[in-house]
């Protein structure tokens, strides 16, 4: 008899750890969870906006705001205690401003550092990550992640364009004439790599035909003083993703 109820007081207090150890693996897998979403939230919101407000087209925004409402979704389900009421107002208005193309008012940003060139491509390279996940998640479908990837790898190879032309501008303020020449000419091998991108090929097409001009300007040395004013192109380029056509929506399937 004593032999049963010792077997019975070990056998229901190996119940009773392992019980706890069950709840305790729970209360941990959704600690981490909470943490994961709430993550997931900030690193969008991150994104949003650090990055360049003329680089984001609508698409893109909508992808981010998307990923703000899903993680904000996740947090309700696990009954997380954080600021997710909040979030989600948040979300709700962005998505109401991109809706109505009436969300973003920052002016563009200039690429005129090194430092600035890796800040802005760290920020495009994480948010190719993020398409990714999405896409493996099933948050959105093949040719979606496909679609916003390639307008993504475009612009990181805008992103460092915009450095060689800045270096090659102040080259020709310098009257460093072949120094600008090949900056121009890395700016259109850089853009150039994204071939299937109508914007990238007008690039290459008029960085061409600036370079053109600087070896004509480097033939002609009888003017100590060329003009270190704003070319055409120049001015273009500042332009470059301003339109607000490509900023509503990027297809470069056409």
């Amino acid at each position: 008899m004593i032999v049963l109820l010792l077997a019975a007081i070990v056998t229901v207090s190996i119940i009773v750890i392992a019980f706890s150890q069950m709840r305790e693996r729970i209360r941990i897998e959704r600690a981490r969870k909470i943490t994961a979403m709430e993550d997931r939230y900030k690193w969008a919101s991150r994104l949003w906006s650090e990055l360049p407000g003329q680089y984001l087209t609508n698409d893109l925004k909508l992808l981010l705001i998307r990923n703000m409402e899903d993680s904000c979704k996740a947090l309700v389900a696990l009954g997380s205690g954080s600021s997710v009421a909040s979030w989600q107002a948040s979300a709700r208005e962005l998505r109401q401003k991109v809706e109505s193309n009436d969300d973003d008012q920052r002016p563009p940003v200039k690429i005129d550092s090194a430092e600035k060139s890796n800040y802005v491509q760290e920020l495009l390279q994480n948010l190719f990550r993020m398409i990714e996940s999405m896409h493996k998640a099933g948050q959105i479908d093949g040719p979606t992640a496909r679609k916003n990837l390639r307008v993504v790898l475009f612009l990181v190879h805008k992103t460092r364009a915009d450095l060689h032309v800045f270096q090659a501008r102040d080259h020709v303020r310098q009257n460093q004439i072949r120094q600008a020449i090949h900056a121009y000419h890395l700016a259109s091998t850089e853009i150039g790599k994204s071939r299937d991108n109508p914007m990238a090929v007008k690039a290459v097409k008029s960085f061409r035909t600036r370079i053109k001009e600087l070896e004509a300007m480097e033939k002609d040395r009888s003017t100590d003083n060329p003009d270190a004013g704003p070319s055409k192109l120049d001015r273009e380029w500042d332009n470059f993703l301003g339109d607000d056509d490509w900023r509503k929506k990027a297809d470069y399937d056409n």
